[in-house]
């Protein structure tokens, strides 16, 4: 197993990390699972609060003689904060179901913008994280996070975090906070760790023929998955990508992988490779755009790149999920940011290097996003999570 060095404590992690949210029925198998990865060299173990049964689960096979040698990452949903009393219900809830009395890697879970984390602040958030670290029962603070890049860069701006996780694979380069997130967030001396490496196995499953083409007949004999991986771990800013592995199989080959990876270690052949991937895969979309953020922002308050993100996502992910990665990109926040409030004010276009009609293709968006569901499954979700207040 390769590892990575934590700049902030000098914490050795493996460059594989065991995403849990996924675990199967089988709590034998995922003891042999957990275990066999433990014994060769996987040492952070991702879950959540949210996640059914996984912190349980996960905390059974550690107290079995592991937790010492493993880093565990478990999340706070902040929808569940309402007062201060409950920051402690929800994290001593957690200590309790992983058997432990501290978190390695404590994260906000799904950290929207700026005006979320300003009401943890009001509620005492700050105090409480202090408070926590002084008992040692929290040894790294960080938050996870969907969303646009100019948002990412003022969330890693406003608190003194010690690591992030955002979603990054070589479709999502520059969505997201894509690789100027990633550099960002690795110059301010924050660990990344890395989920949705395969993109749920959309890099890997129901690719183009013309992709699988190139994957086979290329200059090294390697699956999707492995170049996925690799392309990853060849940037020295990515510290731990998350693999949600649920067969021994897939356990045994991610680590063969890992431990054969090293940084900075790709050719010019590899880089084309990828590049004729994304031509035929960019070939998919509906609009041209790079995620350059050139067109913002947006008088309106719209998210002009990350409308765009789910709405080329549909070919690929399909329209119920890109449906809902859309509204939660976008919409469940303070100030939402999806297409409709597009005024046709066309500010956005005369700054676009791509010479999009951005604000016709917004109509599209809001068309194909919104539709009739979009603002009762809004409301719903906003008044359940409670972002707002």
């Amino acid at each position: 197993m390769k590892y990575r060095i934590n700049p902030k404590n000098q914490d050795e992690l493996s460059t594989l990390g065991f995403g849990c949210m996924r675990f199967s029925r089988d709590e034998k198998e995922v003891e042999k699972q957990i275990i066999y990865a433990i014994e060769h060299g996987v040492n952070y173990f991702d879950t959540a609060y949210i996640y059914p049964n996984s912190e349980v689960v996960l905390g059974r096979v550690l107290s079995k003689g592991y937790r010492e040698r493993v880093k565990i990452a478990t999340k706070m949903p902040p929808h569940t904060i309402k007062k201060y009393e409950d920051f402690d219900r929800i994290f001593l809830t957690e200590l309790e179901r992983l058997q432990t009395d501290y978190i390695d890697y404590y994260l906000i879970h799904m950290l929207p913008d700026t005006t979320v984390w300003n009401r943890l602040i009001k509620l005492g958030i700050h105090e409480w994280i202090e408070e926590k670290k002084e008992k040692g029962q929290i040894r790294n603070i960080g938050f996870s996070y969907h969303g646009g890049r100019d948002e990412f860069f003022r969330l890693v701006d406003i608190y003194p975090w010690e690591f992030c996780l955002l979603q990054y694979n070589y479709l999502d380069e520059n969505k997201q906070a894509g690789i100027e997130g990633i550099r960002y967030a690795s110059s301010k001396g924050l660990p990344v760790m890395v989920m949705e490496p395969l993109r749920g196995g959309k890099l890997v499953t129901n690719l183009p023929k013309e992709v699988k083409s190139i994957w086979d007949n290329a200059h090294v004999k390697r699956s999707p998955a492995e170049w996925a991986f690799k392309w990853l771990w060849n940037q020295p800013e990515v510290t731990v990508v998350l693999s949600g592995m649920n067969s021994m199989e897939m356990i045994k080959e991610n680590i063969r992988v890992a431990s054969e990876t090293e940084v900075n270690a790709f050719t010019d052949e590899d880089f084309n490779l990828f590049k004729r991937v994304k031509e035929i895969l960019d070939q998919t979309i509906k609009v041209p755009c790079t995620g350059c953020n050139y067109c913002m922002p947006c008088p309106m308050g719209v998210d002009i790149p990350t409308c765009f993100s789910c709405y080329n996502d549909m070919e690929i992910e399909g329209k119920l999920a890109s449906k809902g990665k859309y509204i939660m990109q976008t919409s469940i926040k303070n100030q939402p940011r999806n297409a409709s409030l597009c005024v046709k004010c066309k500010k956005c276009e005369s700054h676009c290097p791509q010479h999009i009609k951005i604000s016709e293709e917004m109509t599209q968006v809001a068309k194909s996003l919104e539709g009739v569901t979009y603002k009762p499954l809004r409301f719903l979700i906003k008044k359940v999570m409670r972002f707002d207040k």
